[in-house]
This record gives C-alpha cells, structure tokens and sequence, in this order.
C-alpha cells in the first residue's frame, strides 16, 4: 500500500501531493483577479532619434532625443513609445509607477528599438614598420613577432582611444561583432568553441610544459593566462617563462595544480600575438587600440563598450520594459524592487569580462564569478521577464535574486563563455519561478540553482519546470543542465518536467558529472521529478551525497537513469525515495547503505519499448512493461489511461507535456 511520501522542512511537511498541486498553478499561471480595475490611463511621450529634449514630446512630430528626458519626466500610467533608431545611453528613472498605475518604456508598434552600450570609434590608421620599431623599445619581442609579420602584409591598424586602465573590461565590436583579444593560442571567433591549448607532460603545481610554447625565454612574462581544469576556470599572471613553459604567480585555485593533459589554458597581453582576423589589443599606458583587419577599419563601424546598463533600475519598482533590443549593455534591477516587468527583450553581449580571479586565491569566489551580478539582474521581489532573446555574456543571460521573482518563456544561448558557475538562469534567493524556458550553447550550467534566505522575507521553494536544456558543459566539467549545490535545505524545491540533452564538453578533459540534473555535496528536501534527458554521462538525474548527506528527497517518473554517489556510511540518505523511474541506477550500493529507498524502477535490462527512442520520443508504447507499474503519487503521475500509472516521464494515454518557449 502506497505511503504518501512527506518531505520535511523548515516550513513543516510537504506532501507529494501539496508540492506538485502548488506546482501546477504556478505553471499555468497566477489566476487573474477577480474584478479588476481598469488603470487610469496616463500620458504617453515619443522618443526618436531625430528628436530634441526641448521639444514636448507629446507626439510622434515633436519627440525628445532620449529616453532619459522619457525618464525624467514620466509620473505613475505614463508611457514611453520609442521610435525605430539606436539609443547610446544608461535610463535611470526618476520615479517608479504603482501597482495599479505603472510606468511603461515601449518600443513602438513596429519599431526596432536598440539600447546599446557601445560608442563608434574611429580614426584608424595602418600601423607601419617605425611604430613596431617604437613598440619594440618597450616590448623587444614585438619586432620578429607574428605583429611586426601582420603589419609588413598592411593589416594591423591604431588609433587613440581612452578605454580606461583595465583591460580585461575592454569589449570591441566590428560590425556588431564582437572581437577577441589577441591571444595565444587564437581561439577563434565563436565564443563557446575556442581553439583550446592542453598543459603537456611534465607540467605540476603552478607551471605549464608544453612543447607548442616556442616563444623565446621571457615572452610571456607578465601576460595573463586563463586556465580550465574539471569544474573551475581561472585566470592570473605569468611570473616567468622559457621555451616550452610558463610558470604561473599562482597555481589554479580549488585544485591546486597544473595538471598534464588536462589543464587548459591560454595566454594574452602581448601585442606580438596580434596577427588574425577579428582580434585587437589594448595598450592602457599609451591609451591606444590596435586592430588587425583586411580592410580600412573606418569602412566598418568599430564600436567599444562603454556602458555596463541600458536601464538602471536599482531603485524602481512597478516598471514595464517591452521590446526594446540591448546591444553590449544589461538592465539591472536592486532589492528594493518589485512589480518590475522586462518583456520581449533582445539582448546581445549582455555582459563582458576576461578577469575571472580578480587577484582572488580562495576557490568560492573564483568559481562563482559572474554568477550574481551579470546578464539581466532581477533583485527584489515580484519582478518578471518573460519573451526574451538573451545571447552572448561572459557570465548569466538571467540572474535571479531575491524573492518571487520569475524567468519564464525565454530563450537563451551562447552564455557563460568564461566557464565560471555563470549559467543560462542563475538561480539565487528563493521562492522563484523558472518555467518554460530554452537554452543552449553554456560554458557550463543551463540553470544554476542556489538556495538562499533573503533578510526579513518567508523563504519557500523554488520551481524549476517546462525547460529545454541543451549544449550544456562546453567550458567547464563536474555539471549538469540542471546543476545544485552545496548542503542547503531545498525547502520542497521542485524540479520537473525539464528536457535536459545533448551535452557538449568541448574539452578533451574526465566529463565525470555530466547529467540532467545534479544535487551536488549534500542538497536535501529537493522534488526532482517527470524530467527527461539523453546523451548524458551519469543520467538524467546524479545525486552526491558527500559531506553532509543528501536527505529527503524524492526522485520521481524520470526517464534516462542516474547515478548515485554515497559513501557506505549509515544515514547519509535517509528519507530520500527513488521510485518510478525508467534508465539504469548506478551506484545503489553506498546509497542503500545510507538509508534510501527505491521502488517501482524498471529494472536495466528491461526493453520499456519507446515509441522512438532513436529520435528521442520517450513516449510508452502498448506493450510497454512500464505501463500500468508505478506507484501512484497524486500530483506527480496523474493522467494516464490505464487504472494504475506508468513508469518514467510520459503517462501512458495523456498528452504529451512539452518543455522550451512557447513561442
């Protein structure tokens, strides 16, 4: 006879049933108030770029210049319709609306809006055989270089520009591309697939062999080296080098090593490295920007990022942003925030650095770089976006904070290309909503969810659920689609129906970790359950219970296996439940041990017999042994047609739930 299964928590029991009714509203949607009352409606102002702040503003005839002047004068139900054309400016509002009569910044019916952070820059000129000459008398080993080759062929170009004195902050566009730095080895174009350079034989502790470093003994000294190993991309400075090695100032953090054949790296800073296509260099001292380019660079339109926000929202609330595009710029909003709504929002190259380390030694900070202040920033609470494009940030395309704050039909690709704990949605505070979202192309997680109690607020569980997840791991190892941690109690957190495949771990590292989802170091009272995945090394499902155990958490109806890793030490799973599940378990040994509990799971050898499995249709035949075999849990495995449920993530009979954007 079937226990209802309980999961305990700080704010008293959870049914099976409870958590996924909850679920299933908040899926669907908050239901509508009953009654409402019709907002008075306010003033409406027109922004264009042919407009002028002095003007009224009151029609498309006589528009204001900027959005700023929208800003400035704007009083709760105005709005602002912003006319086709591109806005180099940072809106900082100088009022928020009310709930019942909130400011609104609209693109335009049929306007294509773009807030960029970026400025034309110009007046470029070929850098010729004296200026290498000059150069050299401060770095000798720009004469000779690969440099001093590319300007001799007339493809290397200057010009001044002031880009302030931290270099790993420069971003340069061409055409609306964005460059690279010029580096060693080129990388490439494609900011989730770089060429990659491995650490050789006899590298240890804080120094790189490597045959493939040919350049002369002293070349790399000083220039900064980005290294990749396992779960933690770092960067930091190179004290000393020879033919066929550098030595790091610091060994990488969390590891502690270099390690031969594993380790990635690569190294920048030196002009000599300047000599293909789409890369550039900086040189602070002398506030000058160098490009390599087949062509006069003043035919295109060479851009540099000079603005970190497009809408500073730190101090408003009740505020709608809707269809407006962000080019090199984010928006952020601040704790105090609520009622805020970012929709359809197109953003490209939301957020940018080259420093992961910052002079740091400790792991923590190194590993979670990016993680709470890149991409779109919802702080506060009751804040939204929803409909949104989000491509290309060193760190998050979303960053979740604070409380009851939702991310849903989103999509998101071609994030977290420095491979820190950055994700596609990095999920912080609690209490928030990540529905129906796509994403793909991530140095390392699609979704990064971290529980954590937010000062004089109630916390609850986070719902994670309808999510297309895909090319995930690309920078970084030890990570799933899906990826939580470390020993935090979930609160009945629920995580379902997610579609979680086709990871791409671009480096020839161990891919130990890769799954759909992954409870890492001991997260407890988590509801993961209805979740589908494939290409996945451990699974659709890996729970670690190192350090303080992995307790009370039900894992239900997924489909793709998983694996288990517990020491065989009493109690270190105690209340965890595993039933229903199709794929092979492994591990069962250490976590049986620790008082899990597993039943109704189709045994491994067993054909479930799919409707397709070849092209991932994980849908239940008629002669399915999965049909009819589960354990029933109300909420969980609800719908199918025949009188007692199915295993895995599909009912036998029911529609087929769907995952990603509905759009």
């Amino acid at each position: 006879m079937l226990r209802n299964p309980k999961r305990r928590s700080r704010g008293g029991p959870w049914t099976a049933a409870v958590l996924f009714a909850s679920l299933a509203m908040v899926a669907v949607g908050h239901p509508a108030a009953a009654h409402p009352v019709k907002p008075k409606a306010g003033n409406t102002y027109y922004v264009a770029p042919s407009g002028q702040d002095t003007a009224d503003g009151r029609s498309d005839r006589s528009p204001f210049r900027h959005i700023q002047k929208c800003a400035d004068v704007m009083v709760p139900g105005d709005t602002c319709l912003v006319l086709s054309g591109t806005y180099e400016e940072t809106v900082v509002p100088a009022r928020s609306g009310t709930a019942e009569l909130p400011l609104t910044y609209r693109a335009a019916p049929g306007a294509k809006v773009t807030v960029s952070g970026a400025s034309r820059i110009g007046g470029f000129e070929p850098v010729t055989a004296a200026d290498v000459t000059e150069i050299a008398t401060k770095d000798p080993f720009a004469a000779g270089s690969q440099f001093s080759d590319a300007v001799a062929d007339g493809h290397v170009y200057s010009t001044s520009a002031d880009l302030g004195p931290d270099v790993t902050t420069v971003q340069v566009f061409t055409d609306k591309n964005m460059g690279v730095e010029a580096q060693w080895p080129y990388p490439g174009l494609d900011l989730l697939g770089p060429s990659l350079q491995y650490a050789g034989a006899g590298s240890a502790d804080a120094t790189v062999a490597d045959p493939d470093l040919t350049r002369p003994a002293g070349y790399w000294d000083g220039a900064r080296a980005l290294t990749g190993y396992w779960y933690v991309s770092a960067t930091t400075t190179v004290k000393s080098s020879a033919v066929g090695s550098v030595t790091l100032d610091a060994a990488p953090p969390c590891v502690h090593k270099v390690v031969p054949e594993e380790t990635r790296y690569a190294l920048s800073g030196k002009i000599g490295e300047l000599a293909h296509p789409g890369e550039w260099f900086y040189d602070p001292a002398a506030k000058r920007l160098y490009v390599y380019s087949t062509d006069d660079p003043d035919t295109h339109s060479v851009e540099v990022k000079r603005r970190t926000l497009g809408f500073d929202l730190t101090n408003t609330s009740h505020t709608t942003v809707d269809g407006i595009g962000l080019f090199a710029t984010s928006i952020s909003t601040g704790p105090s925030s609520t009622g805020v709504t970012l929709d359809g929002i197109d953003g490209r190259y939301l957020s940018h650095y080259t420093d992961i380390t910052r002079g740091a030694t400790d792991c923590g900070s190194t590993v979670t770089r990016g993680v709470g202040d890149t991409g779109i920033v919802l702080d506060g609470t009751r804040n939204r976006i929803v409909n949104s494009d989000l491509s290309l940030s060193a760190g998050n395309g979303i960053a979740l904070r604070g409380q009851n704050n939702t991310a849903t039909d989103n999509v998101i690709h071609d994030v977290d290309y420095m491979g820190t704990y950055a994700a596609g949605i990095a999920v912080q505070g609690n209490s928030q909503t990540v529905t129906h979202n796509t994403i793909s192309r991530v140095g390392r997680s699609g979704i990064n969810l971290q529980w954590n109690e937010v000062p004089g607020l109630t916390p609850g569980k986070d719902v994670i659920a309808h999510n297309d997840i895909s090319g995930y791991a690309r920078m970084s190892l030890d990570v799933a689609a899906i990826y939580t941690c470390c020993s935090a109690w979930m609160m009945g957190t629920s995580i379902d129906h997610n579609v979680l495949h086709d990871p791409a771990p671009a480096t020839t590292s161990t891919t130990f970790g890769i799954s759909g989802v992954y409870a890492d170091n001991g997260q407890s009272d988590l509801v993961i359950a209805n979740n589908v995945g494939w290409g996945n090394r451990e699974g659709t499902v890996m729970l670690n219970g190192l350090g303080t155990g992995s307790h009370d958490n039900g894992v239900y109806n997924n489909t793709g296996g998983m694996t288990l890793f517990y020491v065989k030490e009493p109690g270190q799973s105690t209340g965890t439940e595993i039933y229903n599940n199709l794929g092979t378990i492994r591990g069962l040994t250490g976590a049986t041990d620790g008082g899990l509990v597993l039943s109704h799971n189709l045994p491994a050898e067993t054909d479930p017999l799919f409707v397709d499995a070849a092209n991932h249709d994980y849908r239940l035949t008629a002669g399915s042994p999965a049909r009819g075999q589960a354990l029933a849990l109300p909420g969980v495995n609800d719908g199918s047609t025949d009188a007692v449920p199915s295993l895995g993530a599909y009912q036998y009979g029911a529609p087929k739930w769907t995952a990603g954007a509905r759009r």
